[in-house]
């Protein structure tokens, strides 16, 4: 992390790179070798258990919860030292909860539901899944049809969700769905809340991704819910949403700083010891230029990430900055890992090693939560427009 940081938050990442170290690098053997033998790539609930354990015992839980509701309420620039350590572990393990949905719910959830919702899910005691994306509106949510109508005091919701991450084992689920075909994005998109085993909210399929990773393909059939499972206004749900894609670009391009700084203490410590041809990798110049490359990107990404947390905790709207940070950081890490299973050879395209799950996990990352070319879009449209 960057200078000027106060102590506590330099120490939070001292404590978040300990845990990293001591508790989930042990780990990566194992659940390597299960991915590898084609079973799913996550931790049994006998290796999780006493990771949350140990998060709470280390204060490394809720860093983001309002202290009213038992958290420690951090802001950005605190979080982000604690996420770039959890990238340097392929280790599936997060800091319960889940930042994004947090957010979300932070920002829309009335009483009701912040005492249902929220507050169990800020505790740990409840999952959470989104499901935004469809077949035929993946990177563009205003194309979305999913169509929810009301009905006295209930909205009957139908249509089919892809990609969603986690829904199988969530208590509930955050979908979007279109209430106003005529608005769309501009006041046509209602967040909803649905609880698991809710009548048809049908989980239709598993989708295995790269890395290991499990989506869900859902369907809506009749799917009724009471107008009190509407999440924030009527309408208003794509401006929340935003938020929540915010949170998670900045959470990724801190990811994507620590698996490139994993990447490279791997090839710096190889380079010194492997020779070819006689000569060590490390006198190698193309050796050398990756090294110095990488370096100065893992910098320079460091230092965007730093600014755009510290912008969003000043109120700022960072949509564009965190736009920047997901594209820079996931390409940047996608090179640095590449060079890094390069100057391996044979080694680095081991499935016993972990580059080659980073390097599922960072292609993955390009895609999820707004691929790079609409990112690149996005970014243009509004720096032309602003110099209009």
């Amino acid at each position: 992390m960057t200078i000027g940081l106060p102590d506590e938050y330099r120490m939070l990442q001292e404590l978040a790179a300990k845990f990293v170290d001591n508790e989930l690098m042990p780990l990566e053997s194992a659940v390597l070798a299960r991915e590898t033998s084609g079973q799913p790539f996550e931790l049994t609930d006998e290796e999780e258990a006493p990771l949350l354990a140990k998060c709470r015992e280390l204060g490394l839980w809720g860093l983001d919860v309002p202290e009213e509701i038992g958290g420690a309420n951090l802001p950005a620039v605190a979080r982000i030292g604690v996420y770039e350590e959890l990238g340097r572990t392929v280790t599936p393990f997060t800091f319960p909860p889940d930042s994004p949905n947090l957010h979300m719910l932070l920002a829309t959830a009335n009483e009701r539901q912040r005492k249902r919702y929220l507050e169990p899910y800020a505790r740990g005691e409840m999952r959470s899944a989104i499901a935004v994306s469809e077949p035929g509106a993946g990177a563009d949510p205003a194309a979305m049809t999913t169509r929810a109508v009301k009905d006295g005091e209930h909205w009957v919701i139908n249509g089919r969700k892809i990609w969603v991450s986690f829904v199988k084992a969530a208590d509930f689920t955050i979908l979007m769905a279109l209430t106003d075909p005529a608005k769309k994005a501009r006041g046509g998109i209602t967040a909803f809340i649905v609880e698991k085993g809710t009548p048809g909210f049908i989980i239709e399929r598993e989708i295995a991704m790269l890395g290991g990773a499990r989506t869900y393909e859902i369907v809506l059939d009749n799917c009724r819910l009471h107008q009190d499972q509407v999440l924030g206004n009527v309408g208003d749900g794509f401006g929340p949403m935003q938020l929540r894609l915010t949170v998670r670009r900045l959470e990724m391009g801190a990811w994507c700083v620590g698996m490139a700084r994993r990447a490279l203490d791997m090839l710096i410590a190889h380079a010194k010891l492997r020779k070819t041809f006689g000569t060590l990798l490390a006198d190698r110049q193309a050796i050398q230029w990756w090294i110095a490359d990488a370096a100065t990107q893992i910098h320079a990404c460091r230092l965007m990430i730093m600014d755009a947390a510290a912008k969003l905790d000043a109120g700022e709207d960072v949509r564009t900055v965190a736009s920047m940070v997901k594209v820079f950081g996931t390409e940047m890490a996608t090179e640095v890992i590449d060079h890094a299973m390069q100057a391996f050879g044979a080694m680095g395209m081991a499935k016993e090693m972990p580059l080659q799950q980073m390097a599922q996990r960072v292609r993955v990352m390009r895609i999820f939560e707004g691929p790079s070319e609409v990112h690149r879009m996005v970014i243009a449209r509004r720096i032309l427009n602003a110099a209009r």
